[in-house]
């Protein structure tokens, strides 16, 4: 005869220090109590920053909630890194906004997994007869980079930005739009517009808090060979909760007029838009005072 299979028996024991009343693995009303204030001190913090920071626990593990959330934050960013750009339809947007018809180039990439495996391949041309030598002052190249993503929800509004900022000093060669793109392609397609400064508006890595940021890589006297140390970069830029389009565009304006000014670009060149911003603020408030006093 076989033994007859029986379930153990799970026994709650209380230990001698718990107060009577309380079952192992509850939280008391003090431990409660703390648990919310630290709770709320994490949510002041919380408001100031998008990382993922306090987010408390259950038992030795992230809350479900929380879970969940990275989970669905991965797959953005993952989304973001690969889905391709719609070029007809982004191409369509930026030629209605009248800055010049758009021509669209491609790097040696050829689809978007060479294109992440290969950064060379994005650093390079695959054709560039369709650009014409217009001679501008300011070409601007709008690349998908590592978020095609970024560059649909924010490209035209940051282009309108730094159109109406710039228009008024400088002449504008219409933009190029360049997909499988790394930032030194921008280079080439400089050199092919005869451009003396490039403003190349790329799609940034995707992070778990932020999958739509764009950044912007001025170049002066664009060339290809140019290294990194040779641009200024604006980044963090996807309104609401970063940089906005039109702090971004004055930022590079200013760059702008320095490296004219320096005739470079790079380390040498500093942003001073806030320090200007400062300056102009305390005038402001020492005039008032002025005022006042009179």
């Amino acid at each position: 005869m076989k033994p007859i299979a029986t379930k153990p028996v799970l026994r709650i024991v209380r230990s001698n220090t718990e107060p009577r009343g309380h079952v192992v693995g509850e939280s008391t009303p003090d431990e409660r109590a703390e648990a919310a204030v630290a709770q709320e001190f994490w949510r002041d913090l919380r408001r100031n920053t998008q990382a993922r920071i306090g987010l408390g626990r259950t038992g030795d593990a992230l809350p479900t909630t929380e879970v969940l959330a990275l989970r669905a934050a991965h797959a953005a960013a993952r989304d973001a890194v690969h889905v391709p750009l719609d070029v007809e339809i982004f191409t369509e947007q930026i030629a209605s906004m009248g800055l010049g018809e758009p021509v669209t180039v491609t790097s040696k990439a050829a689809d978007r997994s060479e294109y992440l495996r290969r950064p060379d391949l994005g650093r390079l041309p695959a054709d560039l007869s369709g650009i014409d030598n217009h001679g501008a002052d300011i070409g601007f190249v709008l690349a998908d980079g590592l978020s095609p993503r970024a560059l649909t929800d924010h490209g035209a509004g940051l282009l309108g930005a730094l159109a109406d900022e710039l228009a008024d000093r400088y002449t504008l060669a219409p933009p190029v739009i360049a997909t499988q793109a790394r930032v030194a392609l921008g280079d080439h397609i400089a050199a092919a517009m005869g451009v003396r400064t490039v403003l190349v508006i790329i799609g940034e890595r995707p992070g778990l808090s932020v999958a739509d940021s764009l950044g912007i890589y001025l170049t002066h006297a664009p060339r290809p060979g140019r290294a990194d140390a040779e641009r200024n970069c604006i980044s963090n830029i996807h309104p609401p909760d970063g940089l906005t389009y039109l702090d971004a565009a004055r930022v590079v304006a200013g760059l702008v007029a320095g490296a004219r000014r320096l005739g470079r670009s790079g380390v040498d060149l500093k942003d001073t838009s806030r320090a200007d911003s400062l300056g102009a603020d305390t005038s402001t408030i020492a005039a008032a005072l002025e005022n006042k006093d009179h």
